[in-house]
């Protein structure tokens, strides 16, 4: 009777312990390293941790050395989390290991007809080749290479080119409201920026008032085109008045639509919006690159996208600067449109096919040779937009780690925001965080920014000299105030020395 009650009893026990194993408090989920040098740092990123900020909450986290690779610490480290833009460490990886730092992007135009006199007597095709760096200088420079070679005139169409990739423009997984954002613009192998920071597909709207009070608000685009109609609907009201414009581009057209109020005297509202059909767009812009220059289109022509022949006679072309150069823009300020483009880039160069699908496999495998579990990945895109991809904090650290043997690594790490710095193609998206030492200058990382999500992965220096790889995965949190908690685990391990 005994032994039945003890039977009874451990059983009851088991399942007790089972059931409570998902509630159990925080610190017993972490594990730290059996040479206890790190379980002070343990415990005072525990005590973080427990910040009533992430009640309700999932954080994954990942602590390397960077030496051996060994894990130091981890908190739910193999649970699977959004990345949100730290997907964008495994796309820039593939895009080095893959095509190489000195890569470059080329802009072609060409020709099915042949230079008479002055007169292009053929069509004329702009092939987009994955140039996330185009500019409308560019194609003045383009249409300036025509000039010299002594074309005035065209007898023929313009034909835009932008098969180097397949035509879905949109990830799967993007949402409706982020579509007409320049974060969310659509993807093509032919597309133009407006200014150096790269927003492909892009337009900049820009809203100032008036001298007088009732009168229109004032706008310029930029670049100029007549691509997008814009409705300027803003009025200027009194100096002491509210600042309130909106300017929002229609779901499915290229009306951009400026309205509310702007006071006298008021700095300028500014809005980076992204148009719909990127390669239409650029095409239009080298026309107007072309009528510019001179160049005049004679006869019946039209203007449309089209295959370049294969027997096409080059004219001129744009490269673009290396792929080691791109990723500062692209890992800085987190380029969702370079992250896309360099995913079908890859796909495009490693299967002849400039698609998500093959794109991905190819971040994937290439995650895989550098020894992270892939099993264990959901990706979905290249740039982190999507609220569907998954991947844990160790498979991150991993990542960190395996790829400092790489002969590319300089350029890589060169490409992360360093915390602090006020130089945008230095801090990037880091230069108002950690202004202070210890971490100022010595958190080199990779943010990410998602609703309800917020991550950062990358490498620090302890105070005693070691050198860590760290990701921090955020999800799920519904407060205010998250990155100032990642910003105190990166404090706690730069500040922390195991001589001590």
């Amino acid at each position: 009777m005994g032994k039945r009650f003890i039977k009874q009893w451990l059983l009851v026990l088991a399942v007790f312990m089972v059931a409570i194993i998902p509630y159990v408090n925080k610190e017993t989920t972490t594990y730290v390293n059996a040479s206890d040098e790190y379980a002070e740092l343990g415990h005072q990123i525990n005590v973080i941790l427990n910040d009533k900020k992430l009640d309700g909450s999932v954080t994954g986290v990942s602590l390397r050395s960077a030496d051996s690779g060994e894990i130091l610490y981890e908190h739910f480290g193999d649970v699977r989390l959004r990345p949100a833009s730290n997907m964008k460490l495994l796309t820039a990886a593939a895009a080095l290991e893959t095509l190489g730092g000195n890569y470059r992007f080329t802009t072609e135009v060409l020709t099915d007809g042949n230079v008479k006199g002055k007169v292009l007597q053929g069509n004329l095709y702009l092939k987009g080749k994955g140039d996330p760096t185009l500019l409308k200088e560019d194609l003045d420079r383009l249409a300036d290479q025509l000039k010299k070679q002594g074309i005035g005139k065209i007898h023929g169409d313009l034909i835009g080119d932008d098969t180097w990739y397949d035509n879905v423009r949109l990830s799967q997984d993007l949402t409706w409201t982020d579509e007409t954002e320049y974060y969310g613009s659509q993807v093509s192998a032919l597309t133009v920026s407006p200014n150096t920071d790269y927003d492909t597909g892009t337009v900049i709207v820009e809203v100032t008032p008036s001298s007088k009070v009732g009168k229109p608000a004032k706008w310029t685009a930029t670049p100029e085109t007549d691509y997008v109609k814009i409705i300027n609907k803003a009025v200027t009201v009194e100096k002491d008045g509210k600042k309130n414009i909106t300017i929002q581009r229609e779901h499915g057209k290229n009306t951009i639509v400026i309205d509310g109020t702007i006071p006298v005297g008021a700095s300028a509202a500014k809005e980076w919006m992204a148009v719909w059909e990127p390669s239409e767009y650029a095409l239009s812009l080298f026309k107007h690159s072309l009528k510019e220059k001179g160049i005049q289109f004679i006869g019946k022509n039209d203007m449309k996208l089209g295959k370049t022949p294969k027997n096409g006679q080059l004219l001129a072309e744009k490269k673009s600067m290396p792929l080691k150069d791109v990723l500062i823009p692209f890992m800085k300020l987190s380029n969702n449109g370079h992250a896309e483009m360099l995913a079908k880039e890859m796909g495009q160069v490693i299967y002849g096919e400039g698609s998500w699908d093959k794109g991905l496999k190819v971040i994937r495998d290439t995650a895989a040779s550098l020894g992270v579990n892939t099993q264990t990945l959901m990706l979905r895109d290249a740039s982190g937009m999507s609220h569907v991809a998954m991947i844990p904090a160790n498979e991150i650290s991993q990542l960190l780690f395996a790829i400092q043997s790489k002969s590319w690594y300089p350029s890589y790490l060169a490409s992360l925001p360093v915390a602090g710095d006020d130089d945008r193609f230095v801090g990037g998206t880091l230069r108002n965080r950690m202004k202070e030492p210890p971490t100022k200058g010595n958190v080199i990382a990779k943010t990410g920014s998602l609703t309800t999500v917020s991550t950062l992965s990358g490498y620090v220096t302890m105070k005693s000299g070691e050198r860590i790889i760290f990701s921090i995965l955020n999800n799920n949190y519904v407060s205010s105030g998250i990155t100032e908690i990642q910003d105190k685990i990166a404090k706690a391990i730069a500040s922390y020395d195991t001589k001590k």
